[in-house]
Order: structure tokens, then C-alpha cells, then sequence
């Protein structure tokens, strides 16, 4: 379809500038023939007005799907590779809490067993061997459960609780950032179809700019350069267009593989854009970002951890006990019946001596990883409050900007219309329109950059925060 449409457009470029070339040499042969002035300028407004009217605004149709800012977000959750691997995280964090709880119940198995052996025996009066069998059954059930190990279960129970936290903030954290993601490639989509509306007005801008140097022709008060300056700005309106388009296109397939569709997707505008007052303050801002956010809850969470660690790994200077019990039948026939059995019950303490300094390494090993954590979790908490700031300034300057940016489009408009006024009196050049036009269509584009830069501004705050605002 691409090089279809470049071909065309080749095509189209190429006739444009043949047709223009033999205009403009009927032009200049026509003023060197005696004929009033004013009919002169007539017929050459005439010819660039048809001109410019013998290319439409070019439109490409494209049959899409449409989807709203929450079901992006909530697609692109489902199928995003981090929240994955962030779920499965949890998932392991919430097993080992589950091993460790298990440390505290006893264990317990079952064994049986069970044996044919030959065994021939002498008789003293035949003075023969006499086959026989010696064959042996058995089954036991024992258990074994650990009464004393210090509070080594207890600390490894706790960290691994605080282990399944920081699970959990991590995978907030992920949720807001792939929020993120998908409100920028959203919102982009947004910008690049609101620019294109842009682009388009500014093709009847143009067209309108041409039908004035058309009415000045005809009272004999333009130029050729008037209208071929008007007409380029129109090919130059329509190249914009063009542009935009693909812009456009390219960020709707953007946002189809963030949500999982490979084919372009059309966002569905939310009711309200408007700016919105914060519901905190500047220092309740910065509060929350270095106590409460995701990143720092998972990075307090893993700190604790690191010293609980610490405390499971000094438990090895508490001796163990252990108590076992078993239950044991044994039997020469494959019955129930008869047989023996035997119980029995012990209970044991160990107590490592000297185990070659393991003890002292493992302690040392926790304690150095204690020590990273809290440097970590240090660094997360000024780096949250950093990013708050950062980001908070920058909504804050984004909201300011919207001002400013439709000051500035109201400004150019209105510059716009005064010129346009004065070029009709022959107070102002072609030029002059040109340079307002041009004024008012990127006034016009700033104000939808600011409104969506402040869009990205919030929601960047608000993956800091971990927070809906």
C-alpha cells in the first residue's frame, strides 16, 4: 500500500511542477502582450486558484479497532512480559512463606517392606537338604519433629513475610509503570490525531489566504509572486498532511502491539483532559514519594528481611533438639495377623562444637547483606523524592504552559486576521500572511503539546506515587 501511495504521490509531485512551469511561462508571455493590466492579473489568479483547487486534501481510510484508556491498560497488564515474571515473583514468595510455616509442623513417613529368600536346612536322620523359605514383611510409620532450633524458624518465618511485601510493592510498581507505558503510547496516539486536525486547518487557512490574493488580482493589486507564494504555501499545507498521516498511522500501531493487537488501534478520547487541582501538597507529595511509594516499600521490605537473616543466622549458637518416633510390624507371611512389633520414641540435642567457621560466615554474609539493603533502600528513598520533584515540577510548568500556549494561539489568530485586513488594503505583503499563518498553525500545535505534555506530566507523578490522582 506504501509504495502504491509513493507512487501517486511521485506522480502527482511531478505533474504539479510541470503544470506550475508552463503556467508561469504562459504568465510571463502574457505580460508582454499589449492587454489592460487588470485582465492580465485576472486570468492569472484565475489559473492558480484552479490550480490549487485541482487537489483535494488527500484521506486515507482505514478500518480500525477502538479501545478505551482503562482497557489499554488493563490489556497491556495481561500482556506484558514484566507483569509476568512480577507475578511469578509473588507466586515464589508466597512458597517459601509456606516452607517456612512448615518448619514448624512435624514430619512424618511411611515405609514397608518385604522379602523372599531360599533357605535349605540339613536333616540329621535322611541326612538330605530340605528346601525351605525364610520370607519377611514389614511396615513402620515414624515421625520426627524439631523442639528446639533457637528462634531460627521464627526470624525465616518473618522474613520470608516481609519477602512476600516486597513482592507485592514490586509488582504495584511494575502495574504503575506498564501504566505508564500505555498512557504515553495512548495519549501519543491522541497528540498525533489532534496535530493532524492541525495540519488540516491549516490547509483552509491557506485556501483562504489564496482566494484573497485571487480578489486582489482581480482589482489589478497583486503580484504573480502573491499567488505562486500562496499556492506553495497550500503544497506545502498538504505535505503536512501527508506527514501527519503517517504519524498518525504509526502511532496507532504503537498502541496496537502495546495492547496486543497487530493491527492499528484508534483511542477512545476521555470525557475530561482539563487540568485538575492536585489533591496533595508540594511537601505531602515528596512525603508520600520517600515513605509510602512502591519502590520504597519494597525496598524497606527487603532491608528487613536482610535483618532477620541476621538474627535466623546467630540461632546456629543454640544447641538442637529433636524428638523421633516410630512404629514398626514385622511379619513372616503376607498377613496382618500375628507378627511383632516394636515402637519407639527418642529424643536428641546436637550442638556443633567447632564446624569449621561456617557459622562465622554465614553471620558475616547476612550481616554484609543487611548492609546493602539499607544502602539500597537509602538510595531508593532519596532517589523517590528526586524523581517526585522532578516530576512535579514538570506538571507544574506543563499547566503554566497551556496557558501560555493559548495566549499565544489567540495572539496569533488575531495577528492573523489584522494582516489579512492589511493585505487587502495593500498595507501588508503576501509575505506577511505567510509569516502569521505560519504563526497560528504552530500556536495552534504548541497548545495540543502542552495539553498532552501535562497529561504524561500527571501520569508520571502518579507512577512515582503508586497512587491514582
Amino acid at each position: 500500500m506504501f509504495s502504491r501511495r509513493n507512487r501517486l504521490l511521485n506522480i502527482r509531485g511531478s505533474w504539479t511542477r510541470t503544470t506550475l512551469a508552463a503556467k508561469i511561462e504562459r504568465m510571463r508571455t502574457r505580460e508582454t502582450e499589449v492587454m489592460p493590466h487588470n485582465l492580465r492579473a485576472s486570468r492569472r489568479s484565475i489559473a492558480c486558484f484552479v490550480v490549487a483547487l485541482t487537489f483535494p486534501v488527500p484521506t486515507i481510510a482505514w478500518a480500525q479497532q477502538s479501545i478505551s484508556l482503562d482497557d489499554a491498560i488493563e490489556r497491556a497488564v495481561i500482556r506484558s512480559p514484566q507483569m509476568a515474571s512480577q507475578q511469578q515473583q509473588v507466586d515464589n514468595a508466597y512458597l517459601t512463606q509456606k516452607t517456612s510455616w512448615g518448619r514448624f509442623l512435624p514430619t512424618l513417613s511411611a515405609s514397608g517392606s518385604g522379602s523372599l529368600r531360599s533357605s535349605s536346612t540339613f536333616n540329621d536322620v535322611t541326612g538330605l537338604l530340605e528346601p525351605g523359605s525364610s520370607d519377611s514383611y514389614g511396615a513402620g510409620l515414624s515421625g520426627s519433629w524439631t523442639v528446639l532450633e533457637g528462634t531460627r524458624r521464627f526470624q525465616e518465618y518473618d522474613a520470608a513475610k516481609a519477602d512476600v511485601r516486597a513482592a507485592e510493592a514490586r509488582y504495584v510498581d511494575s502495574r504503575y509503570q506498564v501504566a505508564l507505558q500505555t498512557k504515553t503510547v495512548f495519549f501519543n496516539a491522541l497528540r498525533q490525531q489532534d496535530l493532524l486536525e492541525v495540519s488540516r486547518q491549516r490547509i483552509i487557512q491557506a485556501q483562504q489566504n489564496m482566494e484573497i490574493v485571487r480578489r486582489r488580482t482581480l482589482l489589478g493589486e497583486a503580484t504573480v509572486s502573491d499567488s505562486l507564494r500562496a499556492r506553495l504555501d497550500v503544497v506545502n499545507a498538504e505535505q503536512a498532511v501527508l506527514q501527519g498521516e503517517t504519524a498518525l498511522r504509526a502511532s496507532r500501531f504503537a498502541l496496537g502491539r502495546q495492547v496486543g493487537i497487530g493491527q492499528p488501534v484508534t483511542p477512545v478520547r476521555p470525557d475530561n483532559l482539563d487540568p485538575a487541582m492536585l489533591p496533595y501538597t508540594e511537601s505531602e507529595i515528596l512525603e508520600i514519594a520517600e515513605m509510602v511509594s512502591p519502590a520504597v516499600i519494597a525496598a524497606s521490605e527487603s532491608t528487613l528481611s536482610a535483618g532477620l537473616g541476621v538474627s535466623a543466622a546467630r540461632t546456629q549458637y543454640i544447641p538442637t533438639m529433636r524428638l523421633s518416633s516410630g512404629y514398626n510390624w514385622q511379619n513372616q507371611t503376607m498377613s496382618f495377623d500375628g507378627g511383632s512389633t516394636s515402637w519407639n520414641m527418642s529424643l536428641s540435642m546436637s550442638y556443633p562444637i567447632f564446624n569449621g567457621f561456617q557459622r562465622e560466615a554465614s553471620i558475616d554474609r547476612a550481616q554484609y547483606a543487611q548492609r546493602v539493603a539499607q544502602l539500597q533502600e537509602d538510595d531508593v528513598r532519596l532517589g523517590a523524592r528526586e524523581e517526585a520533584d522532578a516530576a512535579l515540577q514538570n506538571l507544574l510548568t506543563a499547566e503554566q504552559a497551556i496557558v501560555i500556549a493559548e495566549d499565544a494561539a489567540f495572539v496569533a489568530a488575531e495577528d492573523l486576521r489584522v494582516v489579512r485586513a492589511r493585505y487587502e488594503v495593500g498595507a501588508a505583503t503576501i509575505l506577511d500572511i505567510l509569516v502569521s499563518q505560519n504563526a497560528v498553525t504552530q500556536a495552534d500545535a504548541d497548545v495540543v503539546t502542552t495539553r498532552y505534555d501535562y497529561i504524561l506530566a500527571r501520569a508520571g507523578l502518579e507512577a512515582i506515587l503508586g497512587r491514582e490522582m
